[in-house]
């Protein structure tokens, strides 16, 4: 709570531009208007992205108990983590297709899309063998031996349906890239439905399908992956809203400059969220060490918390989209327009989302498992969750602003100093020898966003005043 008080004391001292605007000034209204039409499509398509995970989870807590819940969230966490380098990654070309767009360079924007299409091979394969090691090496999480045993098949199946997701991902840079943000929304949204029906036919083998418990969980989710990254580029390559930048002529222009280009930045972008997703993810692992109960009312909590940082990053995703804009039209008072709406709707937001987790606290917690011993802890970390909402939002749009304009080296350093030296340590500290258990490890993670999210926001403004075109 004192962290938050911090945060918004650094913006009302530090930023007086943003605190003391005209909120009703017509360029700030036309702003939020534009933010909004881009950010709604990506935050729904973000949304159902996590909300894959997050089905997954109640289907394998409703239906096989806490053990194949804890199970099934420590290696949904752990393809994530890995996945997220490339996740990443991938985000920075939307912002660098936007800024093309606003040159009216259409070949560029042609180079950039299938420059996207390589680096997401790329990724799936490394990340792939990486993930198919740890799934070899799942004992060295010292989890309980139930998890031990059912987690490693199903974390081998969610590794290879990060393939076709990277994939849907390269795809949904051009459709986000040109502002039609929409695509990807309503395939994930379907891509979401059907990861609901699969779940229901695979887990008991209803209909006569077989029965394949946590497996077919993670089956369902390999098989939606696939079946939406078969239509994202159908859709491209037919629609005519994107002929004119998919033309073969523009095939023959070489790009293998871009694919290093994308590493080049999208590599230290996707550690941004690696060191995040990391942090959260061995916070994961500590609280198995804690046990059964712990490792599941985390797993319910973090999922919660998940669902409103990915709808956040909708907003940061948005916003970097409209940085690269003003990027592209070598505007400085667009580029901070945008950075300061960005900031203005998340911090809304956020606000909403830690007020409805507090009334709601228990109704969410139940939606998940009825073990009641369970649903105390979760309900103790939920409380946490809702405190460090304003600084998970703060801190994932001034990344995205940041990568807006290709700055993505700092905030590299800045997210592991704030997940990694302030963080974990604490956590751990508070956790076990200070024997604050699971609230000391959540307390932690709240300091490590906070420390994110002020030293980030410090880096976009004092970009700003350096900035020359």
């Amino acid at each position: 709570f004192l962290a938050n008080i911090r945060l918004c004391t650094a913006f009302s001292n530090k930023f007086s531009d943003l605190c003391h605007m005209n909120f009703l000034s017509k360029p700030f209204k036309e702003e939020v208007k534009k933010t909004i039409s881009v950010a709604v499509p990506i935050m729904i398509a973000q949304l159902g992205v996590i909300l894959m995970g997050v089905t997954d989870n109640v289907m394998v807590g409703r239906l096989l108990g806490k053990t194949a819940l804890g199970a099934a969230g420590i290696a949904n966490s752990i393809a994530f983590l890995i996945g997220s380098i490339a996740i990443g990654g991938l985000s920075v070309v939307a912002p660098l297709i936007s800024k093309a767009k606003a040159e009216n360079n259409i070949s560029e924007i042609n180079r950039l899309h299938r420059a996207s299409i390589k680096a997401a091979l790329i990724f799936g394969l490394v990340l792939g063998l990486i993930g198919l090691i740890t799934a070899f090496f799942f004992d060295i999480f010292r989890q309980p031996a139930e998890v031990n045993r059912l987690a490693p098949s199903f974390l081998l199946i969610i590794i290879l349906s990060n393939i076709p997701l990277f994939l849907f991902n390269a795809g949904k840079q051009l459709s986000d890239g040109l502002s039609n943000t929409s695509v990807a929304m309503y395939m994930t949204i379907i891509g979401l439905i059907l990861n609901l029906v699969f779940n229901l036919l695979l887990i008991e083998g209803n209909l006569g399908f077989p029965k394949l418990g946590i497996d077919g969980s993670a089956l369902s989710t390999l098989l939606t992956r696939i079946l939406m990254m078969i239509a994202i580029f159908l859709y491209l390559y037919r629609s005519n809203l994107f002929k004119k930048y998919l033309y073969k002529k523009h095939n023959l222009l070489k790009n293998n400059d871009l694919v290093s280009y994308i590493f080049k930045i999208g590599i230290p972008s996707g550690l941004q969220f690696f060191f995040e997703i990391a942090a959260f993810s061995l916070a994961l692992v500590m609280m198995g060490w804690l046990g059964e109960d712990r490792l599941a009312a985390h797993q319910i909590a973090i999922n919660v918390g998940a669902v409103t940082y990915m709808t956040a990053s909708g907003i940061a995703y948005a916003s970097a989209i409209r940085v690269g804009e003003g990027r592209g039209l070598h505007s400085i008072a667009k580029i901070k327009l945008s950075g300061n709406v960005g900031f203005v709707l998340v911090i809304l937001f956020m606000g909403i989302m830690a007020s409805l987790i507090i009334v709601l606290n228990r109704n969410l917690v139940e939606f998940y498992i009825a073990d009641n011993q369970v649903i105390m802890l979760a309900m103790k970390l939920m409380i946490v969750c809702a405190f460090f909402q304003l600084s998970d939002g703060i801190q994932v749009v001034a990344l995205g602003v940041l990568r807006g304009i290709s700055d993505v080296n700092i905030p590299t350093w800045i997210t592991m100093f704030a997940y990694w030296i302030v963080a974990l340590p604490l956590g751990y500290y508070l956790g076990f020898p200070m024997k604050f258990d699971a609230i000391g490890i959540w307390i932690g993670l709240l300091a490590g966003l906070t420390v994110s999210a002020i030293l980030n926001v410090i880096r976009f403004y004092f970009l700003l005043k350096r900035l020359k075109f």
